[in-house]
Formats: C-alpha cells, structure tokens, sequence
C-alpha cells in the first residue's frame, strides 16, 4: 500500500510538471508567433513608406487618428512605387491604405492594406485588400516633418489649408512615420476554465520608424513650383 501511494505521488507530480512545462512552451510558442506577426507587418509597412509618393493632387498623404472599440485603429493612405506590376498596363505605381476593421461577431481586430494599381479619379477606394494581421491590439501611426512629430497628416477637408496660419502636417509629404503596432496572443490553455478572466492573452508591442526616401524630392518640388507660380503674378 506504501509503494502504491508513494507511485501515486510520484506520477501526480510528474503530470503537474509535464502540464506545466507543455503550457508554458503553448505560451512562449503563441507569443513568439504574435511577435513575428506584428514583424512581418511593420515591414511591410515601412517597405511601402520607403517608396512613397503623392497619392493624389488632392490628397498626397493621408494619415488619420481614429478609434474602434476603445482602442487606438489609424488610417494611413498614400501611394507607393513599391509594386510589381501583374497585368498588362500596369506599372509600379500603387495607391495604398492601411487600416483596420472588427470582426461583428467576435470584436477582433484585423490589419488590412489595400492596393489599387489602376489610379483612378477616387484615389481612396478601388482596388482590393489582403489581410496582413490577426488579433491586432492597436495601430498608431505618427508623422515627423523635420522638425515635430504630429499625431495626424494631411487635410481631407481642406480647411486647414485655407486658414490664415496652415500647419506644417496640413499638406505634403513627412519625412519619417513612426507606427507602434500591438498583436494579442492567446496563451490560455485549451479547454482550462477561468483562464480568461484571468487574463490570458499577453500582449506584444513593437514600434520602428520607416524614413519617406522621396519627401525631400516632392517637397522641392512644391516650394520651386510655388515660387515660380509666385514670381508670375
């Protein structure tokens, strides 16, 4: 009866350390693959604001603070040489827009970006969009002219152009944008209850800076033109 009990023990014992081991490693297996989630979008992100260009004449660069569900959701759109054309008549030039959207049923949130290379009278909608990220916390996108970071860029209204004193971050291109992404990752064990109230799902934030290469360029290109508009008068 000893020996028995004392097996008993001992297998108890080992099945708590072999169940601790196996949801530990379930947990550092869902945080390194959340991890290379947010990775591999903050690349892709930064890849297409490498190679940015004015979107529109309207619009050259669109970066908007927005919300959903609480939390942190920005809308970036801008255009980028950063395409490899696919069909007939179609170049390297691609209207591009990075946003996110919640599933109704569940809440989540989903990174999406959307490419048009067919440039169009509407430069904000066409197109078609591929899901970049799953369970995405939130989204911040910051903009620096030179000088200051800015929490929005552009003026999709126009009403900021038009006052008296016209913010820097109202027109034109900035030359960095800084974008902190964070990706939940579910680390509760299958079928354990209470997990979720107990807070399982860990959190990974990451955050780079991507340099706009071309902004010098266009923003020469603007001042010389609006100088040589203003000699003429």
């Amino acid at each position: 009866m000893i020996t028995v009990s004392l097996g008993a023990i001992m297998l108890g014992a080992a099945y708590v350390c072999m169940s601790a081991g196996v949801e530990s490693r379930r947990a550092v297996n869902a945080q390194s693959e959340a991890a290379q989630v947010a990775r591999v979008a903050l690349n892709l992100i930064a890849a297409d604001l490498s190679a940015a260009v004015p979107l529109s004449r309207d619009f050259e660069f669109l970066g908007m603070r927005r919300r959903v569900n609480g939390t942190d959701a920005d809308n970036l759109d801008f255009a980028a040489r950063n395409f490899t054309p696919r069909k007939a008549r179609e170049g390297d030039f691609c209207e591009v827009s990075y946003f996110l959207e919640a599933d109704p049923k569940t809440s989540l949130l989903t990174l999406y970006r959307r490419r048009d290379p067919t440039p169009d009278p509407v430069p904000l909608e066409g197109g078609s969009r591929e899901e970049i990220a799953r369970n995405v916390a939130s989204l911040r996108f910051e903009y620096y002219d030179g000088l200051d970071w800015y929490d929005d860029w552009g003026d999709p209204s126009g009403k900021q152009q038009t006052s008296a004193l016209t913010p820097p971050n109202a027109y034109g291109m900035p030359e960095a944008v800084r974008i902190t992404l964070a990706v939940d990752a579910d680390v509760s064990t299958p079928g354990a209850e209470g997990r979720e109230e107990d807070g399982a799902r860990a959190r990974i934030a990451m955050q780079t800076v991507a340099r706009v290469e071309l902004a010098d360029h266009f923003s020469r290109q603007t001042s010389g033109s609006n100088t040589n508009s203003g000699g003429a008068r």
